[in-house]
């Protein structure tokens, strides 16, 4: 039994409850996805959570009843008379061929391609469970009407349903949202729909990364700039944005003129490009920006860091003649791997190759496909293939990295574009005096702020490494005699550049350390009268606990080898 088809089936008798529960219901459409699947119906009235457990017992119902999955084929008028009362129905049924699929449970029927279960009975009683409800829009557009979706997860044994409880259970602990308004980093707000209002600690996350990239790039011989935040529509016209990319960017009218905010940073960096005469032996030209873009993402879709209107990317474009492009990329690819060594992360690596809504020359995406895979195979890595998820101006590399509990994140990607110089013109003059194309390697390293931060939240479960926690050290005395001692070992931490906070509020050392460790302090110091006196620390360390006494000088050597 393959596990798309156990959920599939599933979709297909929750439809069915609540086809005898609610019977004026509408229905929408059920598919099998990751983990389960849903279905989304127009209720009359209103569903919520605490109607999930009645819907969840007649699914069990029909299940015990052994009814079985009966195909059936009939024709465009046969499908309309049978769904006439079921208006989304009808709407499907308009973009079918003549004959067209249909599967009963009992009383309920469905249009469907399958394949099901043979029978209802097949499903496993205790490998299966109703989760959630959410809205969404029929057909994913907000055009249309805002339907209720029910989700449930299914897995082919108990054990494995049990497995995932226990890891959505951890994930629950380590939502990036909660840990983020506990420990202070960050906020949402439904004024700023998408977009995230960043506390002082916060930016001190920020402020780390940023600094950490920008040192890589400049390594790497990167030379930084800034560019605009919108531009009037033609830019976007020329780029092939407006045709491609419209609905999700904010457009506006100002004096008669339609502008937008940028959803990208490339046409601004080849204008850059464009204010001087370059030649071959001006290139390879590295653009490097901390970019700010905005995005229309659809308002079900947003979700805390993950998905923001707001994204600020560190963003890359590099200018390069044909025969530089391999080795810019092996470059970039070297990048990656010492940027995602820095949090102890592996990086996985995939190819994604032309997509159908391309555009430009098939020769042209040939020869850029061969390009990245031949800077892959020089690095020594092997990939994944991602077919025709490349973006619509050219291939390019997408790095994912796996978190804590196994999940897997796009972050990185970089992408090789022949199109864009083309379209905008840009060129350089080779040997020879010609005027030619560059090629533009567009590469962010770990892709946006916003949703990296996320990923490291949940993947650390707010117990950020050293280098980027807020606050590094707490300085903790036991009582008022002790509290000019830790004073001075507060400050000379501070003239060392950590992260220390002196924490004398008239509390129990005890409570003291309780509230450390829940905020992830990476190491509390203790001072008491025995500290005073010898003139060390009492040094706890954040998931290993009493580490002992310790000189300051010897402290203040271990922890700055911690330091990025």
């Amino acid at each position: 039994m393959k596990t798309e088809i156990l959920r599939h089936s599933l979709s297909h008798v929750l439809a069915a409850a609540v086809q005898e529960l609610y019977p004026d219901t509408l229905f929408g459409m059920g598919p099998a996805i990751e983990n389960g699947f849903y279905y989304d119906f127009e209720f009359t009235g209103s569903i919520s959570k605490e109607d999930l457990p009645k819907i969840e017992k007649k699914m069990r119902e029909i299940i015990n009843n052994n009814l079985n999955f009966k195909k059936e084929i009939l024709t465009k008028q046969e499908a309309k008379d049978l769904f006439k009362n079921q208006p989304y129905k009808m709407e499907l049924i308009k973009d079918l061929e003549d004959e067209i699929t249909i599967y009963s449970l009992g009383d309920f029927k469905d249009l469907c391609k399958g394949p099901h279960l043979k029978s209802a009975k097949e499903i496993p009683l205790d490998s299966w469970k109703i989760t959630r409800t959410s809205g969404a829009y029929w057909k994913g557009s907000e055009k249309n009407p805002m339907l209720t979706r029910i989700y449930g997860i299914g897995f082919l044994t108990k054990k494995e349903l049990d497995q995932y409880l226990i890891q959505e259970a951890e994930a629950e602990k380590r939502d990036h949202r909660k840990l983020g308004e506990r420990l202070d980093f960050y906020s949402f707000h439904e004024e700023a729909p998408g977009s995230v209002f960043w506390h002082p600690k916060g930016m001190i996350i920020w402020n780390e990364l940023e600094k950490f990239g920008k040192s890589l790039r400049k390594k790497y011989q990167s030379q930084e700039i800034q560019t605009p935040q919108l531009a009037k529509k033609i830019l976007w016209e020329k780029s092939g944005h407006w045709d491609h990319y419209k609905e999700s960017m904010f457009s506006f009218e100002v004096e008669k003129e339609s502008y937008c905010l940028k959803p990208m940073d490339c046409p601004f960096n080849i204008k850059i490009y464009q204010t001087r005469i370059r030649s071959y032996k001006d290139l390879p030209i590295r653009y490097t920006e901390i970019g700010r873009v905005m995005r229309n993402e659809k308002s079900g879709e947003i979700y805390g860091l993950f998905r923001v209107r707001s994204i600020t990317q560190d963003d890359a474009h590099i200018f390069a003649t044909r025969e530089q492009v391999e080795k810019e990329i092996s470059t970039l690819l070297k990048m990656v791997k010492e940027y995602y060594k820095a949090f102890g992360i592996k990086p996985e690596f995939f190819l994604a190759t032309r997509p159908d809504d391309f555009m430009g020359q098939i020769p042209d995406w040939n020869k850029a496909e061969t390009n990245l895979k031949n800077a892959l195979k020089k690095e020594k890595i092997s990939y994944g293939l991602k077919e025709k998820d490349g973006a619509f101006y050219g291939p390019k590399i997408d790095i994912n990295i796996k978190d804590a509990l196994g999940r897997s994140w796009q972050l990185a990607t970089i992408q090789l574009d022949f199109q864009l110089p083309q379209r905008f013109k840009v060129e350089y003059t080779d040997q020879d005096g010609k005027k030619k194309n560059p090629v533009i390697i567009h590469a962010a390293i770990f892709g946006s702020f916003e949703r990296f931060i996320g990923i490291l939240m949940e993947h650390y479960a707010g117990a950020l490494p050293f280098w980027l926690s807020p606050e590094q050290i707490w300085v903790m005395p036991i009582s008022d005699q002790q509290k000019k001692y830790a004073q001075e070992v507060n400050e000379e931490l501070l003239e060392a550049g950590l992260r220390s906070v002196l924490k004398d509020e008239n509390e129990t050392i005890s409570k003291k350390i309780r509230e450390g460790e829940l905020h992830k302090i990476p190491y509390l110091l203790i001072v008491g009268d025995k500290e005073k006196k010898a003139k060390t620390l009492g040094v706890r360390e954040r998931g290993k606990g009493d580490l002992g006494a310790m000189k300051l000088s010897s402290f203040i050597k271990k922890v700055e080898q911690l330091k990025k």
